[in-house]
C-alpha cells in the first residue's frame, strides 16, 4: 500500500504524460517553455486570480512573497506553531522575526484567538513592527480567512496564504489560494496537485507586486535577465513540470473529490475510535493529509510500528512545534501560549491518503486501528 499512490496515478494516465514529457524533449525548450505560460494562465483562471508566477518550489514562493513587500529586520511575521519548517524558515531568511501562533483544536489551522493575542502581545511589548500574517491551509483545508482578514484590517497586516497543501480547497465556491493579499503553492510530488520534482507558484491579483515577483525569481531582471534592477533569486518552473502539470490539471478535480469520499469513509469508521479531522461547514478541503489523534505518544508509537508489521504506511505531521525547532531558538516569546499544539504534536498520525485508494483499503487500516486500540 502506498501512503500516496503517485504509481498508481501515472499507470492511469501514462500516455498523456510521456506525450507532454516528449514534446518538451523534441522542442528542447526546457526553461521558459511555452508550456510554462500555458500553465501559468490555466491556474490563474482556475483559483480566479488575475496574476499567477510560477517558480522553483514553494520555499521559494513564500520568499518571493515576503520579497515583494519587502519584510526585513524589525519586522514580525505571525506564523502557525503547527506547520512545515519553510512556513517560517522564510521569515528568518529576509531577516524578520517569526512569531508563532497556536492552532485550533479541530481545524489545526491558526487560531485566530491566538493570533490577536500574539499581535497584542508584540504591539505592548516590543519595538518589533506587526507586518504579515501566514495563514496555512493545512492537511487540504483552508484556514478561517473570514476571521484572519478582520484582524488583518485591524491591525493593517498583509496576509500570506501558505496553500501548500491545501490547492484545490474551497471556502463555499472561492478557491483556495484567493484569500491571500498574496497566495503560495507548492507542486512537490505529493502534494495535492504534484509534479515529478520541485515546483511552487506565486498569486496575487495586484498587478505591480505581480511585476515585482516576476524579477525576483529571475535574479532581480528588469528588461530581461542581463538587466538586473534589483537583488532577486533564480526560481523558476522547468518546462517538463508544467507539462506535467498541464495533464495532472484535467483530473484533479475528479481525485479531490474521491479524496472527499475517502476521508468521509475514514470517518464513518473512525469517528468513535480515534480524534477524526474536522471540517467546518461550508469549507471543502484537499484532504493533502487525512490525520487522526491518539490519546498519547506511546499509543501513536505503537499504532505507527503494528501499521507498518500490516504493511501500512503512515507519517507524522510534524513531531516537533515550530517554536521548538533548535534553529528558531533566538526567537522564542516565552509569554505566549502552545498548549494546542504541544498536544497535537505528540498524538497525531497521517494515514494513506488518496484518490485511489477503495472501501476495502479504508475498512482494513481502520479495522486495524481499532484492534491496537
Amino acid at each position: 500500500m502506498e501512503f500516496r499512490d503517485l504509481k498508481h496515478q501515472y499507470q492511469l494516465h501514462k500516455g498523456e504524460i510521456d506525450t507532454a514529457i516528449q514534446s518538451v524533449l523534441n522542442n528542447a525548450d526546457f526553461i521558459n517553455g511555452s508550456k510554462v505560460g500555458q500553465l501559468e494562465t490555466e491556474l490563474s483562471q482556475y483559483v480566479g486570480v488575475k496574476n499567477c508566477i510560477t517558480c522553483a518550489n514553494g520555499t521559494d514562493a513564500l520568499q518571493l512573497a515576503l520579497m515583494t513587500w519587502n519584510i526585513g529586520k524589525g519586522d514580525v511575521v505571525f506564523v502557525p506553531d503547527f506547520t512545515f519548517f519553510s512556513s517560517g524558515e522564510v521569515v528568518s531568511l529576509v531577516g524578520a522575526t517569526p512569531v508563532f501562533v497556536d492552532i485550533d483544536e479541530d481545524t489545526y489551522n491558526i487560531s485566530p484567538k491566538s493570533l490577536e493575542k500574539a499581535i497584542e502581545y508584540i504591539v505592548k511589548n516590543t519595538d518589533l513592527k506587526p507586518q504579515v500574517i501566514v495563514a496555512v491551509d493545512l492537511f487540504g483545508q483552508p484556514a478561517d480567512f473570514s476571521q484572519i482578514r478582520k484582524i488583518a484590517d485591524k491591525y493593517n497586516l498583509f496576509i500570506l496564504e501558505d496553500a501548500a497543501q491545501g490547492f484545490g480547497g474551497k471556502i463555499g465556491e472561492k478557491k483556495a489560494c484567493s484569500f491571500g493579499d498574496i497566495a503560495t503553492t507548492s507542486f512537490f510530488p505529493a502534494k495535492p496537485l504534484g509534479c515529478y520534482g520541485d515546483g511552487g507558484a506565486v498569486f496575487t491579483n495586484n498587478d505591480e507586486w505581480a511585476g515585482l515577483l516576476r524579477s525576483y525569481c529571475v535574479h532581480g531582471k528588469g528588461q530581461d535577465k542581463y538587466d538586473n534592477v534589483r537583488i532577486g533569486m533564480n526560481s523558476r518552473l522547468d518546462t517538463l513540470q508544467a507539462a506535467v502539470l498541464l495533464v495532472k490539471m484535467k483530473f484533479f478535480d475528479d481525485e479531490i473529490t474521491k479524496c472527499n469520499q475517502i476521508a468521509e469513509e475514514y470517518t464513518r469508521c473512525l469517528k468513535d475510535i480515534v480524534k477524526v479531522p474536522i471540517v467546518r461547514d461550508g469549507m471543502y478541503s484537499s484532504w493533502a493529509q487525512y490525520t487522526i489523534c491518539f490519546q498519547n505518544n506511546t499509543q501513536r508509537e505503537n499504532a505507527i510500528e503494528i501499521l507498518r508489521e500490516k504493511g501500512i504506511p503512515s507519517a507524522v505531521y510534524y513531531r516537533k512545534p515550530m517554536h521548538m525547532q533548535e534553529a528558531f531558538g533566538e526567537y522564542k516569546f516565552t509569554e505566549l501560549d502552545y498548549m494546542i499544539t504541544e498536544e497535537t504534536c505528540s498524538c497525531c498520525l497521517s494515514l494513506p491518503m488518496h484518490a485511489y485508494l477503495n472501501i476495502t483499503d479504508i475498512e482494513y487500516i481502520s479495522n486495524i486501528v481499532k484492534l491496537i486500540l
